[in-house]
C-alpha cells in the first residue's frame, strides 16, 4: 500500500518532495491502556510515523544491547502490532564509532526494520562521501532556534557539546544524514525491503548497506552505457537477496525510461537452482522456470517479460546447461528495444570456460543483455580470469568489512594434535608397505586409516559442543574421496550411531564444573549423513541437507559436494581432510564462517595440510585487493585468527600484568585490593579475561605447547577476583554518588537474574514475575524526571529498604510473593506521581525544568495560596527568559550575568506584574531556582 503507485497513494514518490514531511521528539505510541512508549524522534510522511530514532548516551550501561532487548520487548507486544506494521526504518545510537569486533552491537548507530520477535541491528558505513559532504552543511540559524525552542533546549546552543555533536563525523549525526536525507528515504521506502516467508511466518528483511550501493552503483553503470560487470561480495553478504532487490529497483529505472525488463537468474548447478528459486518464492518474487532447452530458445525469442497471470514481478530461474550444446539457441534477430533482458550469473568463479558454448551461447541469446555477475572469489588466473570474462567490478565488499559488521566469522584453523600426526604417519607408512605404490586414495579409504580418523573428528566435535555449551553446532567432513567418504559413514554408523530412544546419562562430574549440566546424549554425535552424487536419489539428498540445517544431522560426510552454495549457520565445525585449491579453497572455508548465536569465529581443523595452498590464494586475492585499492585492505590471511595473533595476544596479556604477582592470589588480592581507578581494573580485568578466552582457543586449536607461556588455569581464578573487584569499584562509586535509584535497580536485577536461572519448574513462572514487577517499577521511576521529589525519594528509600533487608541469594518464594506486592505499591504510586507530573509538565510547553521549580515553590513555604497564580507568574518567566537566552546565548557562558538577568526578571515578571508580593528571600529563592535549572541545561547535569 505504502509504494502503491496507481489508484490511491500514500506518498508521491514521482515527485518525492510533493509530501509532508514531520519530525516529531516523544512522540507517544499506544493505547488506551499502560502500554506505550516514546521513541525519542520519530519521523512522519504525510503524517504517517515511518521513522523513528532512538538515541542513548555514549557509554550507556549494556550499551545498545539494552535497546536491542527492550524493541524485542516491545515486538513481541501485540498492543504495538498496528504500530510497528506501520514503522519502516529504525535507527538506534549512543553516538559512538563502532566496535572492532561486530558480532555483538554495543556501540555506535545501527539501523533495523520491525520484526515480529527479535530485530538485527545493522551497521551503516557512508561509501558515497563526496555526496554525504554536500548533506552535511550547517543548518540555518532560525531553523535551529527553532528547533531547540520547541525543544525546550534553547541554553544548549553555544554549548561545546551541541556544536561537537553537530559535527559530521559524529555518529547519530552521519547515519541520519546518510539514511534520511530525503532522496535516500525514497529509495529505501521503495525498494529496500523485503516480506520472507519462513516456517514461522512472514519476517521483514531490510537492505544491509553494501546492497545499497551495489545497486547505486549498478545503476551508475547503466548510466554510462556499460552493460556488464562483476558484484564481488563476500559469501554470506546476500547475493541472491540483492538480485531479488534490483528486480525491484530496475523494474523502475526502465520503466521510467519506457523499457520492459526481464529478469534471469543463472546458476551452474541443480541444488543451487532449488535454493534460489526458494528464496525468490520466500520473497514473493514469482519464479518461471525452464525445464528443457527447447523452452529456453523458445522464451529467449519470446518478447513477453513475465509468464504469470497475475502480473507480478517475476525471474526465470535457468541453469547453465540450458545454454550449452544448443542448436535451438541462435542469435536473436528478433530484438525488441523495449524488452531488456537482464541476467545475474550466479558465481561466476565456476563453470564459465571461455572456450566452451555456454558463454557464446549465452551472448549470442541477446546481445543487448545486461550481464551482471556475482561472486564471492573472482577467478584471478590468466586463462579464466572473471574480469576478462565479464567485464570490471562493478561493487566490492570484502571479508574484513563483512567481518567487521558482523555477517560472516572469523575462521580458527586447527591442526590436529601431534600425537595423532604421528600415530596416522605410521598407519599410512604401514599401509605403504603392503599396497607397494598402490593408489593414495586406497590407502586414504582403508579402515586402518579412517577409523583413527574419525575417532579423533568425534571426540575434537562432542569436546567442541561442550566448550560452547550448544548441542546444536554441527560438523562436516570434506574427505579425500568418495571412498573416503563411505568408510567413514560405514564406520560412523558401526561405532557412534546411537538410536532413537536410547537411556540419557550425564558426562563427567569436572566437565558439569565448567560447563553445565549438559548432557551427554545431547552433547553426542548421534546421527550423520553422507552426501555423494551416486548415493540416494536427488529427493533424498535435498532431505538430508534440509535435516542437517534443521539439526536432525550432527554429522554430514561429503566428497565434492555442499562445498560452494551450502548455507547452514549452524554449520560450526568443518574438517579437511584433502586438499582444496585456488578459489574453491575459500568457497569450501566460507562454508563455516555464518553468524549464529554468540560464536564469534568458525572453525577449520585441517588434517591435509592446507596452509601452503591457502597462502598462495590468499596472495592471490591479496595483489587484487591491491589493484582495486591499493594499499587500504589487509591480507585474506585475516580471514583466521592465525597462531601468530593468538601468540602476540598472549604477549600483549603479559605486558599489561607485568607488575602483578600471577602465582600468588592471596598476594594478587592484595594488589588490587589496592586500586581505587576504574579504568586501571578495568585493563586488568580485561587482560586475564581475555587470557582466559584465549585458554579455550588454544585448547580448541591443538597447539597446546602455546599453554606453556601463560598459566592459563591460574589467570582464570585470578580473572574472577579482578572482576569482583572491579565490581567492588563500580558499586563504590554508585554509593559515593548518592545511589541514584537506577543504579541500585539495575544491580539488584543483575542478581536476581543470576540467582533464579536454576529455579523449579514450578517457580520459574513465579521468578519471571518478580523480575517483570522488579523491571516495570524501575523503569517508572528511571523515568521520573524530578528525582528531588519528596515523595520520589521516599519511594527509592523504601526499595532500597527492601533489598537491603537480605541477600538476594536466600530469597525464598515466599520472600518472592512479598516482594512483589511491594514492588506493586511502589510502582502504582511512582505512576500515579509520573501522571501527575506530566500534566503539570504540559502547562509549561513541555519543559521540565519548570515543572520541577514550580514544585519546589509549593513544597515548603509556598509563594501563594493560589497555585494559578504561580502558574501564570512562572509561565511569564519561561517566555521571558527564553527570550533573552535566545538573544543572545553566550551569556550562559558567564553565571554571575546570568544571576543579575535573571533577578531582574523575577522582580519585573513575577513581583510587579503578577504582584506575588515576594519577599528579598522569596526573590533569591525563586532566582537561585532559575538559575540552577538553566545552568544544568547549560552544563548536562542532573537536576
Amino acid at each position: 500500500m505504502l509504494i502503491n503507485r496507481s489508484d490511491t497513494k500514500m506518498i508521491d514518490f514521482d515527485d518525492f518532495s510533493n509530501n509532508s514531511f514531520h519530525v516529531v521528539t516523544e512522540l507517544t505510541c499506544g493505547n488506551k491502556d499502560e502500554d506505550n512508549f516514546r521513541p525519542d524522534i520519530t519521523l512522519l510522511i504525510n503524517g504517517l510515523p515511518l521513522v523513528f530514532i532512538e538515541v542513548k548516551k555514549p557509554n550507556n550501561h549494556s550499551g545498545l544491547q539494552a535497546e536491542h532487548k527492550r524493541m524485542s520487548e516491545r515486538f513481541r507486544n501485540k498492543k504495538f502490532r498496528k504500530y510497528f506494521n506501520i514503522t519502516q526504518l529504525m535507527i538506534f545510537s549512543n553516538n559512538m564509532p563502532y566496535d572492532e569486533e561486530g558480532i555483538i552491537p554495543l556501540q555506535g548507530a545501527f539501523y533495523a526494520t520491525t520484526a515480529r520477535s527479535e530485530t538485527i541491528f545493522n551497521f551503516f558505513r557512508e561509501e558515497d562521501t563526496t555526496d554525504q559532504e554536500k548533506f552535511l552543511q550547517p543548518l540555518d540559524g532560525s531553523v535551529e532556534d527553532f528547533v531547540l525552542k520547541d525543544n525546550n533546549l534553547v541554553a544548549i546552543k553555544n554549548q561545546p557539546e551541541f556544536s561537537t555533536n553537530k559535527s559530521p563525523e559524529k555518529a547519530t549525526n552521519k547515519i541520519a544524514t546518510s539514511l534520511l536525507r530525503k532522496e535516500r528515504l525514497a529509495f529505501l521506502l521503495q525498494y529496500a525491503f523485503a516480506y520472507v516467508k519462513s516456517q514461522d511466518g512472514y519476517e521483514k528483511h531490510i537492505m544491509r548497506y553494501p546492497q545499497i550501493f551495489a545497486t547505486k552503483a549498478i545503476a551508475s553503470k547503466l548510466d554510462e552505457g556499460i552493460k556488464k560487470g562483476i558484484i564481488w561480495h563476500t559469501q554470506g553478504s546476500g547475493k541472491t537477496a540483492l538480485a531479488f532487490y534490483n528486480v525491484k529497483y530496475l523494474t523502475n529505472y526502465f520503466r521510467e525510461r519506457s523499457v520492459v525488463p526481464k529478469f534471469y537468474f543463472i546458476v551452474d548447478r541443480l541444488d543451487l537452482l532449488k535454493q534460489a528459486s526458494k528464496e525468490f518464492d520466500a520473497r514473493g518474487l514469482k519464479v518461471h522456470h525452464i525445464n528443457s532447452r527447447e523452452e529456453f530458445a523458445k522464451d529467449i525469442k519470446s518478447n513477453s517479460a513475465i509468464h504469470n497471470d497475475d502480473g507480478k514481478a517475476e525471474i526465470t530461474v535457468v541453469n547453465i546447461q540450458k545454454f550449452e550444446n544448443n542448436p535451438y539457441v541462435t542469435r536473436n534477430t528478433d530484438y525488441n528495444i523495449n524488452v531488456q533482458r537482464i541476467y545475474f550469473l550466479d558465481e561466476v568463479h565456476r563453470s564459465y570456460n571461455p572456450n566452451g558454448s555456454f558463454l557464446a551461447n549465452l551472448n549470442e541469446s541477446d546481445e543487448h543483455a545486461i550481464k551482471i555477475g556475482l561472486t564471492g572469489t573472482p577467478l584471478l588466473g590468466s586463462d579464466f580470469n572473471s574480469k576478462k570474462l565479464f567485464g570490471g567490478y562493478i561493487h566490492k565488499y570484502y571479508y574484513n568489512s563483512s567481518i567487521a559488521d558482523g555477517y560472516t566469522l572469523r575462521l580458527i584453523r586447527e591442526e590436529i594434535e601431534t600425537t595423532y600426526q604421528l600415530s596416522l604417519k605410521k598407519i599410512l607408512d604401514e599401509l605403504t608397505i603392503l599396497k607397494g605404490s598402490g593408489n593414495k586414495k586406497q590407502i586414504y579409504a582403508h579402515r586402518k586409516f579412517v577409523e583413527p580418523m574419525l575417532s579423533y573428528i568425534v571426540e575434537d566435535f562432542e569436546n567442541a559442543r561442550i566448550q560452547h555449551a550448544d548441542t546444536s553446532i554441527g560438523g562436516m567432513v570434506v574427505c579425500d574421496s568418495s571412498d573416503q567418504a563411505k568408510m567413514m559413514y560405514e564406520i560412523f554408523q558401526q561405532n557412534y550411531a546411537v538410536a532413537e530412544g536410547e537411556q540419557e546419562y550425564s558426562i563427567a562430574a569436572d566437565s558439569q564444573e565448567s560447563y553445565g549440566k549438559i548432557k551427554s546424549h545431547d552433547v553426542k554425535a548421534k546421527k550423520a549423513a553422507l552426501i555423494l552424487h551416486d548415493v540416494g536419489t536427488k529427493s533424498d539428498r535435498n532431505d538430508w541437507v534440509e535435516d542437517f540445517k534443521t539439526g536432525k544431522y550432527d554429522l554430514l560426510f561429503v566428497y565434492n559436494m555442499l562445498l560452494t552454495g551450502f548455507d547452514a549457520p549452524r554449520l560450526k565445525k568443518l574438517y579437511l581432510g584433502r586438499i582444496i585449491k585456488a578459489h574453491n579453497l575459500l568457497q569450501t572455508l566460507t562454508r563455516v564462517n555464518r553468524t549464529y548465536r554468540d560464536f564469534k569465529y568458525g572453525r577449520v581443523v585441517d588434517f591435509a595440510g592446507i596452509e601452503e595452498q591457502f597462502r598462495k590464494t590468499s596472495q592471490d586475492y591479496f595483489n587484487e585487493l591491491q589493484n582495486e585499492l591499493g594499499d587500504e585492505l589487509e591480507s585474506y590471511s585475516d580471514l583466521f585468527l592465525t597462531e601468530e595473533q593468538i601468540s602476540e595476544k598472549i604477549d600483549q596479556i603479559k605486558e599489561r600484568l607485568l607488575y602483578y604477582d600471577l602465582t600468588d592470589k592471596e598476594v594478587f588480592d592484595e594488589q588490587i585490593s589496592e586500586i581505587t581507578d576504574k579504568d586501571t581494573m578495568r585493563e586488568i580485568s580485561r587482560a586475564l579475561n581475555e587470557a582466559r578466552s584465549l585458554f579455550n582457543q588454544i585448547r580448541l586449536s591443538g597447539k597446546y605447547d602455546m599453554l606453556a607461556k601463560l598459566d592459563f588455569r591460574q589467570l582464570a581464578v585470578l580473572a574472577t577476583a579482578a572482576n569482583s573487584r572491579l565490581a567492588s569499584i563500580n558499586h563504590r562509586e554508585v554509593l559515593e554518588q548518592g545511589s541514584e535509584a537506577a543504579n541500585i535497580l539495575n544491580l539488584a536485577l543483575e542478581e536476581i537474574v543470576f540467582e533464579f536461572t536454576k529455579v523449579k519448574e514450578e517457580e520459574m513462572i513465579l521468578a519471571d514475575k518478580y523480575r517483570e514487577s522488579l523491571k516495570r517499577t524501575r523503569e517508572m521511576l528511571q523515568g521520573n524526571f524530578d528525582q528531588q521529589d519528596p515523595e520520589f525519594i521516599s519511594l527509592k528509600e523504601e526499595l532500597e529498604r527492601l533489598f537491603k533487608k537480605k541477600n538476594l541469594a536466600d530469597v525464598t518464594a515466599g520472600d518472592m510473593k512479598e516482594h512483589i506486592g511491594i514492588l506493586d505499591g511502589i510502582y502504582d504510586k511512582a505512576k500515579e506521581m509520573e501522571r501527575l507530573n506530566q500534566l503539570l509538565m504540559r502547562q509549561y510547553a513541555n519543559d521540565p525544568k519548570y515543572a520541577r521549580i514550580h514544585k519546589r515553590l509549593t513544597e515548603k513555604d509556598p509563594l501563594t495560596e493560589k497555585e494559578s497564580k504561580l502558574l501564570a507568574a512562572l509561565q511569564s518567566m519561561k517566555s521571558a527568559i527564553d527570550s533573552h537566552v535566545l538573544q543572545n546565548s553566550h551569556m550562559m557562558n558567564n553565571e554571575s550575568y546570568v544571576e543579575k538577568m535573571m533577578m531582574k526578571l523575577v522582580v519585573e515578571v513575577m513581583h510587579k506584574n503578577h504582584q506575588l508580593n515576594l519577599s528579598p528571600d522569596s526573590i533569591r529563592r525563586v532566582n537561585h531556582l532559575l538559575v540552577q535549572e538553566y545552568m544544568n541545561e547549560y552544563y548536562n547535569r542532573a537536576s
